[in-house]
């Protein structure tokens, strides 16, 4: 019974997100935050999981999925030759509407029967769901938590829940709205002008928050969708964008690389400010960056910053599983938490000065008390970027000397000085282009493998890491520097020759080469392809053929999509979409090399 990953579509308010399945089922909702406990999860476990579902009687149905356009209103078409019916899900993002889903059913032609089942499973399906009839629905409660749910629909009590068999003609529509409350008062269900109120309220804002998208290249629908999976991903009360909406969806089917990723990386940093920035989102980008700002306030002496933070800016991320669960389609173990988030990640320091520099930079001049914050951080990468850590990937098969570590760690520096001499800030100068000069020879002393002709994971090794397609976009390296394209070179071969291209997309590394602590292996790397592409489209201004690579591979990564333009984390062999969903990075990759290719078309034609 479980749906394809890539067979959701997604709608949210800014602090939480639903999965909507193509046959209308939402199997994933985590109520009032991204991060708390699962309402419904029937996408972790069919049986038990929970799920507020609707969809035809009929046997023989067709499913279709869109967005409403410019929005994140979703639309589930169902064609039968009974008749053709529609859901309009949606969120509002009033601050009087919160925690409400709103799904109005509609026959647009012929007749339909429809069966609607809502059936809530509090605290990710470990406390006891009550449910109560009441006029005009009925109410849930559970650890703590109640739900309405509204609707004219008649309802019968099931063992789970409630049910609601109806039959709606050509014109005809109903409207179930389901709401987090404080007390067991069940509000009236609304009628059909006040659906349409939260409806018009819904579309008008999204459609004026897209409007202030700047960008006007050749991939503008892809972008805007893009865009607006990053604004459904930010939790509106502190500006912080959540890694991904889901938790523990694998990395390989059947296997134990599951994940929780409803929490905020300092690794993602960069990125989204780059990325809010290069195509008009400022606002976005502010709050993001002060979100960074309080973290690097909080800055321990022995350890600065933590790699992860809950999106309020709590630092206790403790990882545990729920062993009840059976996963998706059977993938053990479902966890909760992420334990990555004790582990040393000496990468997210250059992460954090790159966006306090792009910010400077293209945003808005930053205080005189966050440098005080930054100087500090960098003094200790001063001393303490010679150390192993655990990397961008958050490996569990022990620390090593990552090469990337030490390139964001040259970058950190490096951002650093800039920002100093920019703003004429006070800094020990010396010290620190002594200290980027050494990490420099460093990592091109020990970070380039002679026998590889490539720059490669880590010190000593020979393997290959995607995350180095990253020198010449941090401008480490010049994109045409010999060394640099004959790592691109590198790893665009095929794994049997030691690479990491296979059929156009990219794995981010080797699991077995070395061990990463896991078993099993994983899919490609939708971002790392998007770093792919961005590789060679600085190293085709000066050779077109390498030009034309970065297009068409762009191209075939986004026929990659789902039929709504979204990305989970990874694909899998057969192209099924793997890993959380859908994933903030891929999205933010999308939007830097779609924006980067099309400037430099433009300039090379």
């Amino acid at each position: 019974m479980y749906q394809r990953i890539e067979d959701y579509g997604v709608i949210g308010n800014m602090r939480s997100v639903a999965l909507v399945s193509v046959r209308g089922s939402i199997d994933w909702l985590c109520l009032p935050d991204f991060d708390s406990p699962s309402i419904f999860a029937a996408l972790l476990d069919d049986a038990r999981g929970g799920r507020f579902a609707i969809a035809p009687s009929a046997a023989d149905v067709a499913y279709k999925q869109l967005y409403w356009p410019d929005t994140n209103v979703l639309i589930t078409r169902f064609l039968s030759a009974d008749g053709v019916g529609e859901i309009e899900d949606f969120m509002p993002c009033r601050a009087d509407t919160r925690e409400t889903v709103v799904r109005r059913v509609r026959v647009a032609r012929g007749t339909l029967a429809f069966e609607a089942s809502c059936e809530p499973a509090f605290d990710y399906a470990r406390a006891a769901t009550g449910t109560t009839i009441v006029p005009n629905g009925a109410v849930f409660h559970g650890a703590g938590q109640r739900l309405a749910l509204s609707t004219e629909a008649p309802l019968a009590v099931t063992p789970r829940g409630v049910r609601a068999q109806f039959t709606l003609r050509e014109g005809q529509q109903t409207t179930f709205v389901l709401q987090r409350m404080s007390c067991d008062a069940c509000a009236p269900a609304p009628d059909s002008g006040e659906a349409q109120m939260l409806f018009e309220d819904t579309v008008r804002f999204w459609r004026s928050w897209l409007s202030r998208c700047t960008y006007r290249g050749r991939w503008r629908e892809m972008v805007h969708r893009s865009a607006l999976a990053l604004k459904l991903l930010t939790f509106e009360p502190t500006g912080a964008i959540v890694a991904a909406p889901t938790c523990s969806l694998p990395e390989r089917i059947g296997g134990v690389r599951n994940w929780d990723y409803r929490y905020t990386w300092v690794r993602d940093a960069a990125f989204t400010l780059y990325a809010f920035l290069r195509i008009g989102f400022t606002e976005e980008a502010a709050r993001f960056m002060d979100w960074l700002e309080a973290r690097s306030r909080e800055a321990l002496a022995d350890r600065p910053l933590q790699i992860v933070y809950c999106v309020h800016g709590g630092a206790d991320l403790a990882e545990s599983t729920l062993d009840h669960l059976e996963g998706y389609r059977g993938s053990r173990p479902v966890r909760i938490g992420n334990g990555a988030y004790k582990q040393l990640q000496l990468d997210i320091y250059g992460d954090l000065m790159d966006s306090a520099y792009l910010y400077n930079k293209y945003g808005m001049p930053i205080s005189s008390e966050m440098w005080t914050h930054l100087k500090r951080i960098v003094n200790w990468l001063c001393d303490n970027w010679r150390r192993d850590d655990e990397g961008i990937w958050e490996t569990r098969g022990g620390q090593q000397q990552f090469v990337f570590s030490k390139l964001m760690a040259w970058v950190a520096v490096d951002r650093g000085i800039r920002l100093a001499d920019k703003r004429s800030f006070p800094a020990d100068r010396a010290r620190w282009l002594a200290e980027r000069d050494s990490i420099y020879s460093d990592i091109m002393t020990r970070g380039w493998s002679a026998s590889r002709k490539a720059f490669v994971q880590t010190y000593g090794g020979t393997a290959l890491d995607a995350s180095n397609l990253l020198m010449p976009l941090v401008f480490f390296v010049s994109p045409v520097d010999p060394k640099m394209l004959d790592t691109l070179a590198a790893v665009m071969s095929p794994p049997r020759e030691g690479g990491l291209l296979s059929d156009s997309l990219v794995y981010r590394y080797d699991t077995e080469r070395p061990a990463d602590g896991l078993p099993g292996q994983e899919g490609t790397f939708n971002m790392c392809t998007f770093w792919l592409v961005e590789a060679l489209t600085r190293a085709g201004r000066a050779d077109r053929e390498k030009l034309e690579k970065a297009r068409l591979l762009f191209e075939r990564m986004l026929g990659y999509a789902n039929h709504l333009g979204l990305y989970a984390e990874q694909t899998g062999n057969t192209g099924e979409a793997l890993g959380n969903y859908p994933q903030a990075l891929t999205h933010l990759a999308l939007i830097s090399a779609a924006y980067n290719l099309d400037r430099t078309l433009n300039e090379v034609r």
